[in-house]
């Protein structure tokens, strides 16, 4: 199975180029039946999107953290607070889990949200 790129850029060359099968072939270096699977069909591939697992996800302290996340944007910057404080006050609550596994969930959230770039802070 090619990457979406590789299906988009053999689309282009069939349709907005109007290149053979064979032309595209040769052009890209696929095979000639994957080449016309992915040129002349119009479904696209699903992309899998991995479900995410883990205390953080599974269990209570991923919502927590997010709205501790949410309620914090709103602040100034200054008044914020950075992984570490985050990872004390879950640990008060009971957290199990390890500094690291905080930080992973608060980067990925994020990228996620695109907003909590600068909340990013830490030890």
């Amino acid at each position: 199975m090619l990457a979406m790129p590789e299906v988009n850029h053999i689309k282009k060359l069939r349709n907005e180029k109007s290149l053979s099968i064979n032309a595209i072939v040769k052009r890209t270096g696929f095979s000639w039946e994957t080449v016309k699977k992915y040129a002349d069909e119009d479904q696209l591939p699903s992309e899998v999107i991995p479900k995410k697992r883990g205390m953080m996800y599974e269990e209570k302290w991923g919502e927590i953290v997010s709205d501790w996340l949410l309620e914090d944007y709103a602040l100034k910057k200054k008044l914020r607070r950075n992984n570490k404080i985050i990872f004390q006050q879950l640990k008060e609550l009971g957290f199990p889990g390890s500094y690291r596994t905080v930080c992973n969930f608060i980067a990925v959230a994020g990228k996620a949200h695109g907003r909590w770039r600068d909340i990013q802070g830490g030890i």
